[in-house]
């Protein structure tokens, strides 16, 4: 598995647009090839997200998507690249 994670400053309007649009955002992203589970996370005005696929390809083409659904969705300006950290999943727990 290989996950992606993709960090957003001062992203308030991103996680008001994602939680009124959950549907839409877990359409692009369950689409992806290789899909495993996606995680979002807020804090404040920063938003963080957690994508996991079976491969490398797949967290590339969910932040592909990702930035598109930005750009799409999120219409009030500020809304810098994000910081992202990728790398292959060699611990995992779950209840």
């Amino acid at each position: 598995m290989y996950a992606t994670v993709r960090r957003y400053a001062g992203a308030g309007a991103l996680g008001d647009a994602m939680s009124a649009k959950s549907d839409d955002v877990r359409k692009v992203l369950t689409s992806v090839p290789g899909f495993v589970t996606y995680y979002a996370l807020r804090d404040g005005d920063n938003v963080t997200s957690v994508t996991v696929c079976d491969d490398k390809a797949g967290t590339e083409e969910s932040t592909r998507r990702a930035a598109d659904w930005v750009k799409e969705n999120v219409k009030s300006g500020g809304i810098g690249a994000p910081q992202i950290s990728s790398g292959n999943v060699f611990i995992s727990f779950s209840k």
